[in-house]
């Protein structure tokens, strides 16, 4: 007598691991533009079962870095329990850069390039309140001059992320010094005049092309 083969369920959910472990390691490596046929090739199935698990690029993206966002904001709410608003603030923003470092796509994401998903919407508009705090209170504290916002932090995420994406195959620590020379200057920075209106970290995310 044969051996029963293995129930379908369980077929189904091998090939949907193997696609999500050959996903994201293509999109750590490339970015967020790798395409459903490349991940097909990649894994050695057909479209259709890249489709039939993922029929939106969105349901793919949100079972790829689900997790790893989750990872993000738990960073921001251990940062606003600091006793020390600064030393708060630069080390969520180092935990995060180190966690986009890994991943290319996964950065591209966050940072809102290509695609924002409502997933990402989700997780800034988690973080927002929780930078804000920690920028006020580094404010009230004489750390930082008066007039800093979440969107002058919002303006290093991105342009400390830009350096990380151009030197990533090149010298992949670079981001690192690029962060502490924008947070020296943020602490020295002349930010008098009208504040940046709210919508720009919006803009900043959402509008990279």
């Amino acid at each position: 007598m044969t051996e029963a083969a293995p129930p379908l369920r369980r077929d189904a959910e091998r090939n949907r691991q193997l696609l999500l472990r050959t996903a994201y390691e293509l999109m750590a490596s490339q970015g967020l533009d790798v395409s459903y046929e490349d991940i097909a090739r990649a894994a050695g199935t057909g479209m259709g079962t890249v489709y039939r698990r993922f029929p939106q690029r969105q349901d793919l993206l949100d079972a790829l870095f689900g997790e790893h966002i989750d990872t993000v904001i738990g960073l921001a709410e251990q940062a606003s329990r600091h006793d020390d608003a600064w030393a708060g603030l630069t080390w969520f923003l180092e935990r995060q850069l180190q966690i986009e470092s890994r991943s290319r796509g996964l950065g591209e994401l966050l940072r809102g390039r290509n695609q924002a998903t409502a997933l990402v919407r989700r997780a800034h508009d988690r973080m927002t309140p929780l930078v804000t705090a920690l920028v006020d209170r580094a404010v009230r504290a004489g750390q930082l001059p008066a007039g800093a916002t979440p969107a002058d932090f919002a303006a290093v995420h991105v342009m400390v992320g830009s350096v990380m994406d151009a030197s990533r195959g090149h010298s992949p620590q670079l981001w690192r010094r690029a962060l502490r020379i924008a947070l020296a200057g943020m602490r020295h920075a002349d930010l008098s005049g009208d504040p940046p209106d709210e919508t720009v970290i919006d803009r900043l995310y959402n509008d990279q092309t």
